[in-house]
């Protein structure tokens, strides 16, 4: 398991430092860095889901509370993008551990709805906190800037997500292969059993919540900080449906699943662009066949077909 750790991250890293060579205009280059930026958020909802069983469909919330914290931070107190993107990620582990006991106690659509009711609530105040927010038409957001170096060329803003993403990858890979993993697997496979090898599921639930709410933070501060804009779109049902479709199409609990299912939903639109009033009936279609035909995900699902035909 470690070697194949290692080299599918090696490989993954190669693929990233070479990518740049094939995209060969602004379009394409921007389209890999939404890919990255999104599959940040992802990987962790991936956590939430995939490992711990947790099933949201109001992640969009958290994604859109980093652009917007990171966003009024830098503009309004006058803070370092890079000092405000901190802070909002702070702020919003600490909001995500103060809700998630009440909402982690809930089970199946109780808890699905809650997740929900969430998402609707933020979407809400962002419309309605003009003075703060901008209000339906959104706000701007300054460019990313470390010192006197502002990140604006798209070049430049490939770097910063790549590496980004690649730690995030690297983070949930670790957590996978660790006890904390292997106990929030257990849970989500039976939390009496779990509960039985001496897991405390309330405690693990809540860190995999606040561990996802963090990842969605920092992936939106930077999506903000990138379009130099933001809106309460981000925080939109739409979006967290697309969201949680990523994970279930790369596959469950799977850190590469996560990239792939990002790659394939936020390319296919830029290939169906004029369809895009059936956006929400083409994420359920694919949600659809997807639990139909590869329950797994795409990438669990490759995955065990190599490893059949080794085995012949």
């Amino acid at each position: 398991m470690k070697k194949h750790f290692n080299r599918s991250f090696f490989a993954t890293i190669a693929v990233l430092a070479l990518l740049p060579l094939a995209l060969v205009n602004d379009f394409l280059l921007d389209v890999a860095i939404r890919v990255m930026l999104t599959a940040i958020a992802v990987i962790g909802l991936n956590i939430l889901m995939g490992f711990a069983g947790q099933v949201s469909i109001g992640h969009a919330a958290f994604v859109a509370a980093g652009a917007y914290g990171s966003g009024i931070i830098s503009t309004r107190l006058n803070i370092s993008p890079v000092f405000s993107i901190l802070l909002a990620a702070v702020g919003v582990a600490i909001f995500a551990w103060l809700i998630a006991k009440p909402i982690l106690k809930l089970k199946g659509h109780s808890l699905t709805m809650a997740t929900l009711g969430l998402g609707i609530i933020v979407n809400m105040i962002l419309i309605n906190e003009v003075n703060w927010t901008g209000g339906p038409d959104g706000m701007p957001v300054p460019p990313l800037s470390v010192a006197d170096f502002a990140v604006v060329k798209p070049a430049h803003w490939y770097w910063v997500a790549a590496s980004t993403l690649l730690v995030s990858m690297w983070l949930s890979l670790n957590l996978f292969d660790s006890p904390a993993g292997r106990a929030l697997r257990g849970l989500n496979g039976s939390e009496m059993a779990a509960r039985v090898m001496g897991v405390d599921v309330g405690t693990f639930k809540t860190r995999a919540f606040v561990v996802s709410a963090v990842y969605a933070t920092i992936s939106g501060s930077l999506t903000a900080h990138y379009l130099a804009f933001v809106s309460p779109v981000m925080a939109s049902f739409t979006h967290s449906v697309e969201l949680a479709t990523m994970v279930v199409l790369g596959g469950m609990a799977s850190t590469y699943g996560a990239l792939v299912g990002t790659a394939l939903l936020t390319t296919l639109p830029q290939l169906l662009g004029g369809f895009e009033d059936y956006e929400m009936m083409f994420f359920g279609f694919i949600l659809m066949v997807t639990m139909m035909f590869l329950p797994m995900g795409l990438v669990p699902s490759i995955a065990r077909i190599i490893e059949r035909r080794r085995a012949r």
